[in-house]
């Protein structure tokens, strides 16, 4: 019961301050008499949520489709980079540099760039993928190399081939860093997304959320701004949530961590 009770609290307790919050935020907004193109009140958010969904829902599938095919992409190729550069260094010497470097340059910067070059949705999908790529690569790399020395050694003395030290140590070895990049790559995606988005935005281009606010910001139309700020944020939520509970489904029955987190 003790355990059943935990569990409970740990969802209702956050539920309860962020529905203390908005009622304050509701209660500041009509105490104040806050016009609603300063800050709307929650109340106005939810109503123009529902008002405008058939917009919003069309923008927001818009996001998730390129959000998930760049996070497909970077998990396809950081993980099969991440393995080039386990079984042979010169590889990783050669171009882990280019990761890095597209790694520590800003996206707001790439962008524009990519926009001049590729279409709209094309550059979006690049942009996501970019941000995404990095943490699944390097987390990856590193579950690789992370494999136990004396396991190597073991597989090492029984003359393994690198195939089957791949496969039957050092791949498992890698599962649970790999699923860490994974949870971060899948919020760098939709932030991705929605900064290139922003750039389409405001170039005229774009179907995404975040064309939603570039295009409800030129309306003055802050309602809007703010509902579909709260669809990026729940689309935020539920990829991390999703991609906890694949964390944990894997990790659950072996790892040592998955299984505190579950307890």
């Amino acid at each position: 019961m003790s355990g059943s009770a935990d569990r409970l609290a740990r969802w209702l307790l956050p539920a309860a301050v962020f529905i203390g919050a908005l009622a304050l935020w509701e209660a500041f907004v009509r105490l104040r008499d806050i016009p609603p193109y300063v800050l709307p009140a929650p109340s106005l958010i939810g109503e123009t949520l529902v008002k405008d969904w058939d917009t919003l829902s069309g923008s927001l599938l818009v996001t998730l489709r390129i959000t998930f095919e760049a996070l497909f992409a970077a998990v396809a190729g950081g993980v099969a980079l991440a393995i080039f550069f386990a079984q042979w260094k010169w590889v990783e010497r050669s171009f882990f540099p280019f990761a890095v470097i597209l790694q520590v340059t800003p996206i707001v910067a790439i962008a524009p760039l990519l926009l001049v070059y590729l279409e709209s949705e094309t550059a979006v999908l690049v942009c996501a993928f970019l941000v995404a790529f990095f943490p699944i690569l390097s987390n990856t790399a590193l579950g690789l190399a992370s494999a136990e020395h004396n396991l190597v050694d073991l597989f090492d003395l029984y003359r393994a081939s690198r195939f089957q030290q791949l496969v039957y140590l050092r791949l498992p070895a890698a599962l649970p860093f790999f699923l860490g990049g994974l949870r971060i790559g899948g919020g760098l995606a939709l932030i991705g997304a929605i900064v290139a988005e922003i750039a389409a935005g405001s170039a005229g281009q774009g179907a995404g959320l975040a064309f939603r606010i570039v295009e409800a910001g030129y309306r003055l139309n802050i309602p809007r701004m703010f509902a579909a700020l709260a669809l990026i944020s729940l689309a935020g939520i539920l990829i991390f949530a999703l991609l906890a509970a694949l964390s944990h489904a894997l990790l659950s029955r072996w790892h040592d961590s998955a299984r505190e987190r579950g307890g």
